[in-house]
């Protein structure tokens, strides 16, 4: 079922008149894929280009996949040649979080980050001791650019465009949306996603893994598990239409 199915035309979410947006969700290491869909965007843009074009990513571009460091390269390339909003995922705050502690690096290889450190040319043996954790953080310091470190460190929590709230994980319900935490915004799951409140703006979102877009009349989650099956997703909206591929 379409999503255009799921609203009664006077309800339907709109962005402003001239703009589009398309949103990418988490990335996780596949430079492969991003590349792939932005291609996809520029031809789109070519064929027809809106007044106002923003690409919105929803975070977690690195961990899990194999190249975190090209897509960082990537989106930072983006960023200055298009109007873009990269936001905070979990993955880039568990990063900056190692960085700062290296005893949180066995934490962080549940979460895939040995693939990062490869990336960065960076080869940790399985089972770090204390010291060897420290070794390997200050090698991940060393080789990580400072541009690298600077985008990091400034990425949003959230964007909101017309009746859109672009976020990575989701929303805590019961809270106004200029009230909510990192905390929510970046970790939450079942709480939100049980959730039939409208919180004042359509929710589009990533962080929980599903085989195809999530469509509900709500929000809509396009993290496809992009690491794993090798599928990212791509929302583009305008209007009151929204189309993911």
């Amino acid at each position: 079922m379409g999503l255009s199915s799921r609203f009664r035309k006077k309800t339907k979410p709109r962005l402003p008149d001239g703009v589009r947006v398309y949103a990418i969700g988490d990335v996780h290491g596949r430079a492969d894929l991003l590349q792939s869909l932005l291609t996809v965007i520029d031809a789109d843009l070519a064929r027809s280009a809106p007044q106002r074009a923003i690409q919105v990513f929803l975070g977690d571009y690195v961990d899990r996949g194999p190249d975190s460091r090209a897509v960082l390269d990537l989106l930072i390339a983006r960023s200055k040649s298009h109007e873009t909003v990269c936001l905070k995922g979990n993955h880039e705050v568990f990063l900056l979080e190692v960085l700062k502690d290296p005893a949180r690096l066995q934490e962080w290889r549940h979460y895939g980050g040995l693939l990062t450190l490869v990336s960065y040319g960076i080869r940790p043996t399985m089972n770090p001791s204390a010291e060897q954790q420290v070794e390997l953080i200050e090698e991940l310091k060393r080789a990580l650019p400072p541009e690298h470190l600077a985008f990091l460190q400034q990425l949003p929590s959230s964007f909101t465009c017309g009746d859109f709230f672009f976020v990575h994980a989701g929303v805590k319900p019961g809270i106004a949306l200029d009230r909510q935490k990192d905390e929510d915004l970046l970790w939450i799951r079942e709480e939100f996603l049980a959730s039939e409140e409208r919180f004042g703006k359509y929710i589009v979102h990533g962080h929980t893994p599903v085989s195809a877009p999530d469509i509900r009349p709500n929000r809509i989650n396009i993290d496809t598990g992009a690491y794993a099956t090798g599928n990212l997703t791509l929302l583009t909206i305008q209007g009151d239409s929204l189309l993911a591929i």
